[in-house]
């Protein structure tokens, strides 16, 4: 139940801002920011999924183009051996090679920037629809776009939308801010950013985020993890 804001600017020529929060079971192991996948992707960096071999989060800096999966509820009945891994769509996104028709994988929202353009791709198990974000902020989690049924977004949406980023080279740290404040709130509260989602039947809990800036000829990615899952305990952005 991973948790993303984006801020779409009204002009090409500004960056698009992401804030990306990851949910997962601690006991799966991750790589962090970094150049994982020489062979098939050189120029693509990301947050690297070791037991699958995908990314959840992942970018080109050369194309602008950045990626970001979180997962979904889906309505398929295909059998475990008949499904890929969701983390594959990351790095085709990352290339140019967005999902289409039947992606073949659990239900996921992808969220995909080309420098001052973005959209969201849902898939449920049937149907892929494309959800194209406009100018201003919007949340994203295990539903759709801005969706007024996530607590989470109720809560705080309009904050983040209130709140102005930075101009200069740490212009998340007022979004950083205001997910601190965020964690006033008990991380099993329906509200929660910072979640465990444990008590819901999930075994994840908030592990990292990153933060990025994308243009479209440049990305500047930002990468940090929580000193204990689920708990906020600052956020360092290296």
């Amino acid at each position: 139940m991973c948790t993303v804001i984006i801020r779409v600017p009204e002009s090409a020529e500004e960056p698009t801002r992401v804030l990306a929060i990851r949910d997962e079971d601690p006991s799966r192991p991750w790589n962090p920011l970094g150049r994982w996948w020489p062979e098939a992707h050189e120029a693509t960096v990301g947050v690297r999924d070791v037991r699958a071999g995908g990314a959840w989060l992942a970018a080109d800096p050369d194309t602008g183009r950045l990626a970001v999966l979180l997962n979904r509820a889906d309505i398929s009945d295909r059998p475990e051996s008949e499904l890929r891994s969701r983390g594959a769509i990351v790095l085709d996104s990352v290339a140019g090679r967005s999902p289409a028709g039947d992606p073949g994988t659990h239900g996921f929202n992808l969220v995909e920037v080309d420098g001052a353009r973005a959209r969201v791709l849902s898939w449920d198990g049937q149907n892929l629809r494309t959800t194209d974000l406009a100018p201003g902020t919007h949340m994203i989690a295990h539903e759709d776009v801005d969706d007024p049924a996530t607590a989470r977004i109720t809560a705080w949406l309009e904050p983040f939308r209130a709140t102005a980023v930075g101009d200069d080279e740490r212009w998340w740290t007022p979004w950083v801010t205001l997910l601190e404040e965020t964690t006033n709130l008990e991380s099993t509260d329906d509200r929660a950013i910072i979640r465990d989602n444990r008590p819901f039947g999930y075994p994840t809990l908030s592990l990292l985020a990153c933060v990025a800036s994308v243009n479209s000829d440049d990305i500047d990615l930002r990468y940090g993890e929580l000193r204990e899952p689920g708990h906020w305990g600052g956020l360092d952005l290296s």
